[in-house]
């Protein structure tokens, strides 16, 4: 069972060997999900971060937050680059067009702001009566759809109740997906105006939905604290995944796998869901103080940004061969290890396992009933990766836990 199944790191001698994302098979799926907290970053003027995109090419992550400031930060060091004032309200909406020549934002006013590359306003549009909740290019890049508290999606596609909290374009096909605060999910399509098929799976707001680049599924979240899957072939829902405490507020899918995905929740928590699994593989139960505004994946899928209400942006990666685990954010914390880094009473606890360079674990267990193979033994003189406590190897050399 692969929720259950045992993980240990590997030896750091294995760090430079480390792979990408897209090397790895469904087997290793704890050598993608990004637990290890890295930074937390906060501007100076403290306010919530509503949501967060990075640039094309992954080199640096831009936020929107409450005062209309874009921030951006290093995608490789995570310190402060630059700040701009962009909106006179909120930042509530930000996206790349797909040829990554063109920036949209969208401010709680109902303004929409075209920018290039280069984070030069191009045009402004006043799009909305009300706050902008959600933007999303065409596949084409010709057109980028908006949806709005004023209960519309481009000022044209009417169909909804009530607020619009958000809206997505199909990765290739003309055809849109919206969510409302009427808790119904509806598929229109773009051309003629219609609403061809509505979805009523949710029994509270429907506030993120999300389409897989296979284009054959559509991810949705909802304050009922529920995520569902369908299948846009059949219309039907073939999935729901449970396990947030409180409202769902944020989702990405991962960029390279097409069967991850990531939740974030009111509480702060961060969720990493599989398909086909309806409980989570690794959780970040703290993650943050407050809501999970927005999440996003890294371009090459390696590390996740996260904004929250907390005022704090936070960047997310893989645990590395040799990382110690005491980390309050792991996924491995809440489980008491022995000095070897055990867990006691675990199946797996009777021996070690060599790491590979993929971050897997190959070879077999060694110890009680194993091979006699030795032990590495430790320096003369040491430091508990665990604790921080040092210590000396007087006897020089441990085999098979004898001195």
């Amino acid at each position: 069972d692969l929720p259950a199944a045992f993980a240990m790191n590997p030896h750091s001698a294995y760090k430079r060997y480390i792979l990408p994302p897209g090397a790895f098979n469904r087997d290793d799926l704890a050598s993608v999900v990004c637990t290890k907290f890295c930074r937390s970053s906060t501007n100076k003027q403290r306010c919530p971060v509503n949501c967060l995109m990075w640039t094309p090419e992954g080199r640096r992550l831009i936020t929107g937050n409450s005062v209309g400031e874009f921030t951006l930060w290093n995608g490789l060091a995570f310190n402060f680059e630059t700040i701009l004032q962009a909106h006179d309200d909120a930042v509530r909406a930000m996206v790349w067009s797909h040829n990554d020549n063109w920036f949209v934002t969208a401010d709680h006013g109902g303004v929409i702001k075209y920018w290039q590359s280069s984070m030069t306003n191009v045009q402004l549009v006043r799009g909305h009566r009300e706050a902008v909740r959600s933007l999303s290019f065409s596949p084409t890049d010709y057109k980028f759809v908006s949806c709005s508290d004023d209960a519309t999606e481009e000022r044209v596609l009417t169909g909804h109740g009530w607020d619009v909290k958000c809206v997505a374009y199909h990765p290739s096909k003309a055809l849109l997906a919206s969510g409302s605060k009427d808790n119904l999910i509806k598929i229109w399509d773009p051309k003629s105006g219609q609403s061809l098929h509505t979805l009523h799976g949710h029994k509270n707001t429907v506030v993120k939905v999300d389409w897989n680049q296979n284009g054959n599924w559509l991810l949705t979240a909802s304050r009922d604290q529920l995520i569902k899957l369908y299948d846009i072939r059949t219309l039907k829902e073939f999935a729901t995944m449970k396990g947030h405490a409180r409202e769902v507020t944020s989702l990405a899918w991962h960029p390279i796998w097409e069967r991850l995905f990531l939740s974030g929740s009111y509480d702060g928590s961060l969720f990493y869901w599989n398909e086909g699994q309806e409980i989570p593989i690794a959780t970040i139960p703290h993650g943050h103080d407050n809501a999970v505004w927005d999440i996003q994946w890294h371009p090459a899928g390696h590390v996740v940004a996260s904004g929250s209400n907390d005022h704090s942006t936070k960047f997310w990666c893989r645990n590395r061969p040799g990382d110690c685990m005491d980390d309050k954010y792991n996924a491995g914390v809440g489980e008491e290890r022995d000095m070897d880094g055990m867990i006691p009473g675990h199946p797996n606890s009777g021996g070690h396992m060599m790491g590979g360079p993929s971050g897997g674990f190959h070879g077999k267990s060694m110890g009680v009933g194993g091979s006699h193979m030795p032990r590495r033994p430790p320096p003369e003189n040491y430091t508990c990766n665990r604790c921080g406590t040092k210590g000396t190897n007087e006897s020089g050399v441990w085999l098979n836990g004898s001195a």
